[in-house]
């Protein structure tokens, strides 16, 4: 199975599962430490929940570097892979991390078989979380902390450090989830802008 495979059969059963919730929105690529890399997919609701997909033509050569970005910001990782890379990976990545083994089904669809739970991340970084606001995002929460002034021209890295001096951890992990939710023109799974977000 290639990686073309395995996303769409987890697109589709995560657009399943969440089909009825108004406040769940997948999306694709989600880039991450200002684009140092990016993510399959993510679903964003009360945290936070990335999917990273290593078929079984891919390499892990780029993973440690991958799990080290993703770590920084979210709440919770789950590994896709196929039977070729499942020990290996199981060996690089955090004990938080779920794992999730894509095999061929009947008739050549994809079922996904549960090696590990996904734990929660006890370690993320706040100014990595912070920039995934963009940077007018970043600077609404200022204005609305009244700590956007001699910021407004500065550079989006002082932006971002700002943020971090006035912001709890909690309060920039809701604004993030808040904004992914509701961008215009964002690359969510078509299914669950069918349902209304």
């Amino acid at each position: 199975m290639n990686d073309y495979q395995i996303r769409t059969a987890l697109k589709r059963a995560l657009s399943r599962r969440y089909a009825n919730d108004t406040e769940t929105v997948i999306i694709e690529e989600l880039g991450l430490g200002h684009g140092a890399a990016r993510i399959d997919l993510v679903v964003v609701n009360s945290c936070l929940h990335g999917y990273e997909i290593k078929s079984d033509l891919d390499t892990l050569d780029r993973l440690p570097e991958q799990a080290r970005i993703y770590n920084s910001a979210l709440d919770r990782i789950t590994l896709v892979v196929g039977y070729h890379h499942a020990y290996q990976a199981v060996k690089i990545v955090p004990e938080w991390w779920g794992i999730k083994i894509a095999e061929k089904g009947l008739r050549g669809s994809v079922r996904f078989l549960s090696l590990r739970m996904p734990s929660n991340n006890r370690s993320t970084d706040i100014l990595s979380v912070a920039k995934l606001l963009w940077r007018t995002e970043a600077m609404a929460l200022l204005d609305e902390m009244a700590s956007a002034a001699g910021v407004r021209s500065k550079p989006r890295e002082l932006i971002y450090q700002e943020l971090v001096k006035v912001a709890d951890l909690e309060s920039i992990r809701s604004r993030v989830r808040r904004q992914l939710r509701c961008r215009a023109n964002w690359r969510f799974v078509e299914q669950q802008r069918l349902n209304g977000d």
